[in-house]
C-alpha cells in the first residue's frame, strides 16, 4: 500500500515522501499535490532517507479544516440527536492541525471538558467546485486519522456555537499518512479510539448518515474546496461526554486514533502552561 507522508529528514529538512511504515521514506520532489490520483509506482529508483519525525500530512496550515457533525447513527442516538436531512457542517480554525507525538494542549480558559473525536479525513488534492459524488476520487489526494478535539462545555453551554470549542490550538491532530482513493474504501474501515490504553470508540464508516463521497460533494456545492482542504467526516459512538460519568482528557493522557488501512495516530494531553 502506498503511504504518502510529510516529514523531517535527519537534517531537519521538511519533506513529502512514500512511508515504509517505519523510519524510511522515498523522497518526493516538486508541489505534492501534482500527484493527486498518481502515487502509486513514484519513486522508482530513489535513495530513501531517514525519516525522524513524522509531520501532519497536509500543509500547514492547511486553507480549511471542515468538520461534519452527527454522521453516524449510533453516535447520533448515544445523544439524543435527531439524524440530519444534510450534513452538519463546522469549520475548525486551521491552527488546530497537529501532526502524530504532537501534545494536545488543554486550553487555560476551557480545560476540565475536553473531549476525543476518533475519525477518518478527507485531505482534497485540487480545487473541487461543484463536484459530482461519482467524480470525488478524482479530487482527494487522500485519507488520514483525525482527532476532532471539542471543548464540549463551550460547545454546549458557554457560547451557542461551535467555533471555539472546536478551534482551540492542538485540537486537531491529523497522521500519520495518507492513503490514495484508489487503495483505501472509506465506505468500509474501522474508526477506533482509545484513551490511555482503554477502547473508548469501535465504529465503521458502514455506519455513516453521508459517504465520504456525498459530504466532499456536498461541501463542494457551499464553497470551493482548495488543494490541502481537510474534512474530518465524523465520529462514531463512545465519546466522553455520552458517557455515563463523562469522560474527559486530562494531562497525562494519550489519545490514539486507528482506521483500518491507514494507521495509528497517537497524541499525548498536556496542560497549558
Amino acid at each position: 500500500m502506498t503511504k504518502l507522508i510529510q516529514f523531517l529528514d535527519e537534517h531537519q529538512e521538511r519533506k513529502w515522501g512514500l512511508w515504509d511504515g517505519d523510519k524510511q521514506a522515498i523522497p518526493l520532489e516538486g508541489d505534492v499535490f501534482q500527484y493527486c490520483g498518481n502515487l502509486g509506482g513514484l519513486g522508482a529508483g530513489v535513495t530513501a532517507v531517514r525519516v525522524a519525525r513524522l509531520l501532519p500530512p497536509v500543509p500547514v496550515p492547511p486553507p480549511n479544516v471542515f468538520g461534519i457533525g452527527l454522521n453516524y447513527r449510533q453516535h447520533a442516538a448515544e445523544t439524543g440527536a435527531v439524524p440530519p436531512e444534510n450534513p452538519l457542517i463546522f469549520i475548525k480554525a486551521s491552527t488546530t492541525v497537529i501532526g502524530p507525538g504532537d501534545p494536545i494542549v488543554l486550553p487555560r480558559s476551557a480545560p476540565h471538558e475536553v473531549d476525543f473525536e476518533a475519525e477518518l479525513a478527507i485531505v482534497i488534492g485540487k480545487t473541487a467546485r461543484s463536484v459530482p459524488a461519482s467524480s470525488v476520487a478524482d479530487y482527494v489526494l487522500g485519507y488520514t486519522c483525525a482527532n476532532d478535539v471539542t471543548a464540549r462545555d463551550c460547545q454546549k453551554r458557554l457560547d451557542g456555537q461551535w467555533a471555539r470549542g472546536k478551534s482551540f490550538d492542538t485540537f486537531c491532530p491529523l497522521g500519520p499518512c495518507l492513503v490514495s482513493p484508489d487503495e483505501f474504501d472509506p465506505a468500509d474501515a474501522d474508526i477506533i479510539g482509545i484513551r490511555n490504553g482503554r477502547r473508548m470508540q469501535k465504529g465503521h464508516t458502514s455506519d455513516m448518515i453521508f459517504s465520504s463521497e456525498r459530504l466532499v460533494s456536498y461541501l463542494s456545492e457551499q464553497f470551493t474546496l482548495l488543494p490541502g482542504t481537510v474534512i474530518c467526516t465524523g465520529t462514531p459512538a463512545g465519546v466522553g461526554v455520552a458517557r455515563k460519568p463523562p469522560v474527559f482528557l486530562e494531562p497525562g493522557d494519550l489519545v490514539t486514533v486507528r482506521v483500518g488501512g491507514i494507521g495509528e495516530l497517537a497524541n499525548p494531553v498536556v496542560a497549558d502552561r
